[in-house]
């Protein structure tokens, strides 16, 4: 009980999309599936959700936001690779992140990528000031780069 209201208490908090969100997927070959048959791009979230102070930043207020929830709805699959500290994984989805992070050269937390539905990196990038509408526009822009087409 006091875990669950410790979690709780860290969601109202910070507004975790992990905690809070089912659009979050931690699968990735389910992202991937989901990216092909939508045509959309993966957004994936390399994050140390319980400890990154820059990741709680991003998830508060950008992708908790009405402004980045709504585009995310239409225009891309979330995929979160959490690298957390105080909340156990599965053992499985902790081994995936960690392929994952090598895979993509992830060293930093927030690490952002957008990937097409092979898992090609379409961008990298991380925290960004300015609130969620200017970061949904950043991703607008780094969507329609003519190699991204």
């Amino acid at each position: 009980m006091r875990t669950m209201l410790f979690g709780l208490l860290l969601a109202g908090l910070f507004g975790f999309s992990a905690m809070a969100g089912e659009e979050w997927l931690t699968d990735f070959n389910k992202a991937k599936k989901e990216a092909a048959e939508k045509k959309l791009p993966i957004l994936a979230d390399f994050s140390g959700s319980d400890w990154c102070g820059w990741c709680i930043k991003l998830d508060k207020e950008v992708f908790s936001q009405k402004e980045f929830k709504e585009f995310a709805k239409e225009k891309l699959i979330l995929f979160l690779a959490d690298f957390p500290r105080e909340k156990e994984l599965k053992a499985e989805v902790k081994a995936q992140n960690e392929q994952l992070r090598k895979a993509y050269g992830i060293e930093g937390f927030p690490t952002v990528l957008l990937l097409d539905a092979d898992g090609k990196v379409i961008a990298r990038t991380g925290y960004r000031r300015g609130g969620a509408a200017a970061y949904v526009d950043y991703l607008e822009k780094l969507l329609k780069q003519p190699d991204n087409k």
